[in-house]
């Protein structure tokens, strides 16, 4: 199951009456089926995790610059599965894009993304491995 976590600046997601989270939600699902086929909708999690003010840090300082760090978790074979060439590069690229179109261009250049590939039997749904 592609697994989505995003850290961003609290104050990036606008408060509980915002559209940010959903729409955040809505695009890296979008960005994951640019490589994944439509079935794999379903399956695609995203879990958003806002950071304080004041517990921001780039180059050893505290910062308010926003600069969101997206993780996608997958099984280590869909990265390099033969009908999904090229995955890894086509998923950073749609993943940037999704994160810029809901937080604006300006935070283009700093969208942070990590592709993370479980191996085959360790990772599991409801105690069977998967």
């Amino acid at each position: 199951m592609p697994h989505f976590e995003v850290q961003i600046h609290e104050e990036a997601l606008g408060g509980e009456d915002s559209a940010v989270s959903g729409q955040l939600i809505k695009e890296l699902t979008e960005a994951a089926l640019t490589v994944y086929p439509e079935s794999f909708r379903k399956l695609v999690g995203v879990e958003i995790f806002g950071v304080p003010s004041g517990r921001w840090g780039v180059g050893g300082e505290i910062t308010d610059e926003l600069a969101p760090i997206v993780t996608l978790r997958s099984r280590e074979g869909l990265f390099h599965h033969p009908d999904l060439v090229g995955a890894p590069a086509r998923l950073i690229s749609a993943i940037t894009d999704a994160v810029a179109a809901v937080l604006g261009e300006g935070v283009r250049e700093r969208v942070t993304v990590r592709l993370v590939g479980v191996p085959a039997g360790r990772s599991g749904v409801g105690g069977e491995p998967a």
